[in-house]
């Protein structure tokens, strides 16, 4: 997966602070062992500041990563329904047939991996907005893909196929 940067992942708690609430959303991450002391964590900054260290910008596979990644899965997945859940699996499939076994762009599909990207971004912004969407997309990306996906505008349209 790839390694968030401290602004995005600031921006991806603010996300749930926005659903939650502070209190709640740092309940949550302590009450399922993301942290053990709740002090300070008073912000979304804070909570993201220490999400970081503690996760390596959800890189590190420890408990404060797999409860943070639960609670915006959760969030994400309220927003699409079942039937959107299902088509970003397919759309998913699209974006893996363009990647190695070793999480490389096959060579000449580069042109695929970029209409596949974009059709899953909408598919994801229908539901969640442009914003989130392209957090979850980071999350979710081996480093080539999120390399490109930070390369890109902010709102690039889909390419016509």
């Amino acid at each position: 997966m790839a390694h968030l940067a401290v602004p995005e992942l600031t921006q991806a708690v603010n996300v749930l602070v926005a659903k939650m609430g502070v209190a709640r959303l740092r309940d949550r991450l302590a009450q399922h062992g993301a942290f053990k002391s709740r002090q300070g964590l008073n912000s979304a900054e804070a909570i993201a500041e220490r999400l970081y260290r503690l996760t390596g910008g959800l890189r590190l596979q420890v408990p404060a990563t797999y409860v943070f990644s639960s609670l915006w899965s959760e969030m994400v997945s309220e927003k699409l329904g079942e039937e959107g859940a299902k088509q970003l699996d397919a759309l998913a499939e699209q974006v893996n047939a363009c990647l190695t076994e070793h999480d490389t762009i096959v060579s000449g599909k580069e042109d695929d991996l970029d209409r596949a990207l974009a059709a899953y971004r909408e598919a994801v912004t229908a539901a969640t907005g442009a914003d989130v969407a392209r957090l979850d997309m980071l999350m979710k990306a081996v480093p080539v893909v999120a390399e490109r996906l930070r390369a890109a505008p902010a709102s690039a349209p889909a390419p016509e196929v």
